[in-house]
């Protein structure tokens, strides 16, 4: 059985989630003219991968740290495929360090439930997602989940309520300084694009339509079990695993305003979507429907290969 692979957390899952990763990434350059192809192309390419892997590692890490799901890999196997499903998430380095910057955030962000060293947990969050807005403007939009955190975990201090703007206000403070010294300009070191765009008109060809369609069908269906699920997890931990939903709909809303739609934009999606997905996973008590679910969710990125 497909699934019985990932069930249980062994160093094979690894390999195979790394070989998919690189078949997403090599795909994505597939149209490089090899003229073009020199040193600092490479070393630059070198950078970008490792950026892809160590993304990967740290998502894992999030989620055996948090025990977000069981002991199985489902959840990085699931990430590697939706990099294979939209192979221009490995291109655009910019989202790539903007992502793993926000990965970063969430992770304070989650830690908030054990209730020790929340003032420096607040600013961490802020801080690494201001640093992500540095990198892909629209990543500023995950400070609502420092904010709403703050909710979810009922904290009345005020000061506490204060330390997110003090955090990502820093970042800004810090990056003008730089600006101003590099460039002689305040706001130069800000390239990221602040418009917002509707036009949707590059998701429609078969490849884009078909990909878009499965992660959109794949999550939605798993979130409604994902949010009638939470009620069932143990109370300290609650707040956590509705931080993803949010997350994933701020995701979502990035999505939709990204001023270049090439895809890549869905990169923000993975992380949520992928704990949402492994999280029904565990739930389907039909070996076989579980069998056809799994299954579907593995072809369909590499029947796009073809496309």
């Amino acid at each position: 059985m497909i699934t019985s692979i990932f069930n249980k957390s062994k160093p094979i899952n690894f390999i195979i989630v790394f070989f998919i990763t690189v078949l997403a990434f090599l795909t994505a350059r597939a149209d490089t003219v090899m003229d073009a192809v020199t040193v600092a192309y490479v070393f630059k390419q070198v950078a970008v991968f490792l950026i892809c892997v160590v993304t990967i590692l740290v998502f894992n890490f999030i989620i055996t740290k948090n025990s977000f799901t069981k002991d199985n890999h489902y959840e990085i196997l699931i990430f590697s495929l939706f990099l294979l499903t939209f192979v221009q998430t490995t291109s655009n380095a910019s989202i790539l360090v903007s992502n793993f910057f926000v990965l970063l955030g969430v992770r304070r962000i989650i830690s908030l439930r054990s209730q020790s060293s929340v003032k420096k947990k607040l600013f961490d969050a802020a801080l690494w997602i201001g640093v992500a807005s540095l990198f892909y403007f629209w990543a500023i939009l995950f400070f609502a989940v420092v904010i709403l955190s703050l909710i979810l975990y009922t904290d009345n201090h005020l000061r506490h309520w204060i330390l997110p703007f003090i955090g990502i206000a820093t970042v800004f403070v810090i990056a003008i300084s730089i600006s101003v010294v590099l460039y002689n300009d305040f706001y130069k070191i800000f390239n990221s694009s602040h418009s917002v765009s509707y036009d949707f008109s590059i998701y429609n060809s078969t490849r884009y339509l078909v990909a878009i369609t499965m992660v959109l069908s794949f999550g939605i269906w798993s979130s409604i079990f994902y949010l009638q699920n939470i009620k069932k997890k143990k109370k300290a931990s609650r707040a956590s695993f509705k931080i993803i939903i949010i997350a994933a709909i701020i995701a979502f809303v990035i999505v939709l305003q990204a001023p270049n739609k090439t895809g890549s934009e869905f990169l923000f999606l993975f992380a949520p979507l992928a704990i949402i997905i492994t999280n029904y996973l565990e739930t389907i008590e039909e070996k076989w429907f579980k069998e056809v679910f799994f299954t579907v969710l593995l072809i369909i990125p590499f029947l796009l290969l073809l496309l």
